[in-house]
């Protein structure tokens, strides 16, 4: 999910951000065609949304109206993920478990991608981002046979040219989650159904040596994002219902790195969490929630827990897969498993109003959760995870 809060002054402060998140309703609909899932949406700073659907396609939306703007097709296995470049906003990447990362230029709707990067053909991408510089990509795999699953980089700049490298023994199940650090380029954080989430210092070349933290969340990894006024923080939200705030900036203190943590944060109508946002402008963390039916619930995550923000009602019918905060538009956007892209607005009225009906289909993605190892974390100056460490496959680097 895009964080454009920088760009924007409607946020306001605290309060104002709060008032604003009190006051949303919903301002436009966008019904989708057939029984199909929004999964993910990005948001271009010129003015596009894309959303990723279950049925593998690419919809493009005015970020104003939800008009249709335009549609891709190509992927042949389910859709993980899409991210606009920073620096070159005509270019949107997405993810599939097809095992390829593509490029489409979103000036020219409806035609084949224009870059596209592979690895290994038995490799299926479950995540994957793009860092803050545009050079680097990075997607995580479902783990192969019970063996090992990858992380695989590549350079942006290079497509064709075949992955710079792997990574291969800091998780051991599907990498679920890849998100690039918004500012250090060379800071990344992965989170996987093992458990465990990874923050890695590219510079340091190879994985033992770039591997600086790990920390467990005891459930498969739903999403991770970085957080905090300085981004020195990170959310983990589980695919159980667990929630972690983690301090990063106290790995070198004795204090300890957990700021919150909720083995299960469900409850009182709120039944999933969907992700969060850190909201630049505001400093506030956002996370979003829902209830089965539809509800969709708002709240705000610090070192003093989850606060309830505000509650939305009369949009979706169905589960929520994904939103993002638009702070120059003041706006919400909200996708789901009713096949509806939402735009709430403070005072909004809907112009075609009338909630879809929940229309499923078979999930796109799978999540596994198993039991782990009941530790904290672990500083790997002092202590490495031989126990989660896999023989070191050398022959796979380039």
């Amino acid at each position: 999910m895009e964080d454009s809060s920088r760009g924007g002054s409607s946020s306001g402060g605290l309060e104002g951000l709060e008032e604003q998140l009190k006051g949303l309703s919903v301002s436009r609909r966008s019904p989708g065609k057939g029984p199909t899932y929004l999964l993910h949406a990005a948001l271009q700073p010129a003015g596009l949304l894309a959303v990723s659907c279950s049925d593998r396609a690419l919809h493009l939306h005015q970020r104003e109206t939800l008009a249709p703007a335009g549609e891709y097709q190509g992927h042949t296995g389910p859709i993980c993920g899409l991210k606009f470049a920073h620096a070159s906003p005509a270019l949107l990447y997405s993810g599939s478990a097809d095992g390829s990362v593509r490029a489409w230029d979103v000036r020219r709707p409806g035609t084949e991608a224009v870059q596209a990067f592979s690895s290994d053909p038995a490799h299926s991408y479950l995540s994957f981002d793009l860092s803050c510089s545009d050079v680097l990509l990075c997607a995580g795999t479902e783990q192969l046979s019970n063996q090992d699953s990858f992380l695989v980089f590549w350079d942006c700049r290079k497509p064709g040219a075949g992955p710079l490298g792997v990574y291969s023994e800091s998780h051991s199940d599907d990498i679920t989650q890849v998100c690039f650090h918004p500012r250090d380029r060379e800071r990344l954080a992965s989170g996987s159904a093992d458990g465990l989430v990874n923050v890695f210092d590219l510079r340091r070349g190879a994985e033992d040596d770039a591997l600086l933290l790990t920390c467990n969340s005891d459930s498969g990894v739903g999403s991770v994002c970085w957080a905090g006024p300085d981004l020195q923080q990170l959310l983990c939200l589980g695919s159980a219902g667990g929630l972690h705030l983690w301090d990063l900036g106290r790995v070198s203190t004795d204090q300890p790195l957990a700021l919150f943590s909720s083995g299960d944060a469900r409850g009182a109508g709120l039944d999933y969490l969907v992700g969060g946002q850190w909201l630049e402008q505001a400093r506030r963390l956002l996370v979003v929630g829902g209830g089965h039916r539809g509800d969709l619930h708002l709240l705000e995550c610090d070192a003093r827990g989850l606060r309830p923000l505000s509650t939305l009602g009369g949009g979706h019918s169905s589960v929520v897969r994904c939103f993002l905060w638009d702070a120059a538009g003041g706006a919400l956007v909200t996708g789901g498993e009713d096949a509806q892209l939402l735009l709430w607005k403070p005072g909004g009225t809907e112009l075609t109003p009338g909630r879809t009906e929940s229309r499923k289909s078979q999930s796109a993605l799978r999540v596994k959760a198993k039991p782990h190892q009941q530790h904290q974390y672990q500083k790997h100056e002092y202590q490495k995870h031989q126990d989660q460490k896999h023989e070191y496959q050398r022959g796979k680097r380039s």
